[in-house]
């Protein structure tokens, strides 16, 4: 449920291009491979649904059978060197989105997500080398400055990982690199800040906070905040990570490798967030239940965008309020009819 017409800013360009999505099974993985569908591109979807829903596999294939695109899906691991290289072979761009995505998860089990996280990507840049795909387009995340007091954060900025999933985004950002210096494969490296939107998993141990609170609140509980609630993110919606996908894809000049910003560009505390949601759904009587921090967490996060600007063209698309609304009205709808 796009909010924005991807036709209307993206054109013909991906048009019967063959496009490898690394985890379209997953959130944000899903929606790129939606709005690929939309622009008329034949879609390969990889896979293992360890993360991922396989109720989004069969969104893709509804939004298929309706337009020009078509999709196909590999279940799969990046870890499996073979499976990832037979998917990647002929593709002319990689949306890289595969990952285990939690900085708690990543505290609890630093090996398993190394595996995947960073053998994972290296599987996924030598299949690409081997195929001469045009670029490989990697989720990196905005875990990589850590909690340095200067806002917003700037891509100069020298990455300070405080959990082992940043660790291993910061990782993967410096194989993207030395993959397009060394190999002449272009890559690029998009900054993702908090994305959230219709879909994202509310039913995970690490769901998101947005995610989290919606589940809370629609079953009438108290949303858990781990501590003050004074820390901030830039909430980004997830149209605007779909469009600096498309964008970094189909960028005319060599990208390199560098890393750029994807957000709004607007700081929101977890307080406010709340409060917001709350008063969306309209039960402002279930305050916040406090918990104490936890390990690896930031406490403000805020992002300049004019990096991704002058690389990409990258603007967001879509604010913060009108994200969060639809994306609230979504999981209402939802709930309402699992209740029903």
């Amino acid at each position: 449920m796009a909010l924005v017409d991807w036709e209307a800013l993206h054109g013909e360009a991906f048009a019967g291009v063959r496009c490898v999505v690394t985890g379209g099974a997953g959130f944000i993985g899903s929606h790129l491979g939606e709005a690929l569908l939309r622009l008329g591109a034949d879609v390969i979807v990889l896979d293992d649904l360890s993360r991922g829903q396989a109720t989004n596999i069969t969104h893709l294939r509804t939004v298929a059978d309706t337009q020009p695109g078509g999709v196909a899906f590999e279940q799969a691991s990046i870890v499996d060197a073979d499976a990832t290289r037979r998917v990647i072979d002929k593709a002319v761009y990689v949306f890289h989105q595969a990952a285990w995505g939690s900085v708690p998860g990543s505290v609890d089990d630093p090996a398993g997500y190394h595996t995947v996280n960073l053998t994972g990507t290296l599987n996924v840049l030598e299949a690409a080398r081997a195929a001469r795909v045009k670029r490989v387009v990697f989720a990196a995340s905005s875990s990589a400055y850590g909690d340095t007091p200067t806002l917003p954060k700037v891509e100069t900025m020298p990455p300070l990982p405080r959990s082992p999933y940043a660790g291993n985004k910061v990782g993967c950002e410096a194989m993207m690199r030395a993959w397009a210096c060394s190999y002449g494969l272009d890559t690029a490296c998009l900054r993702y800040f908090n994305i959230f939107g219709p879909r994202q998993n509310a039913n995970s141990a690490y769901a998101a906070v947005i995610a989290a609170f919606a589940k809370a609140l629609l079953n009438g509980q108290r949303p858990v905040i781990y501590g003050d609630g004074e820390q901030s993110r830039d909430f980004t919606f997830i149209d605007n990570a779909v469009h600096a996908n498309l964008l970094a894809a189909r960028c005319e000049q060599p990208i390199g490798g560098e890393a750029m910003n994807v957000a709004c560009g607007r700081a929101v505390t977890v307080n406010e967030l709340a409060r917001e949601m709350a008063d969306r759904l309209g039960v402002n009587e279930l305050e916040p239940e406090y918990r104490p921090e936890r390990a690896g967490d930031v406490k403000h996060s805020l992002a300049a965008l004019e990096r991704a600007e002058s690389l990409i063209g990258y603007r967001p698309v879509v604010g913060f309020d009108a994200g969060l609304a639809a994306t609230v009205d979504w999981y209402a709808a939802q709930h309402a009819l699992a209740t029903a």
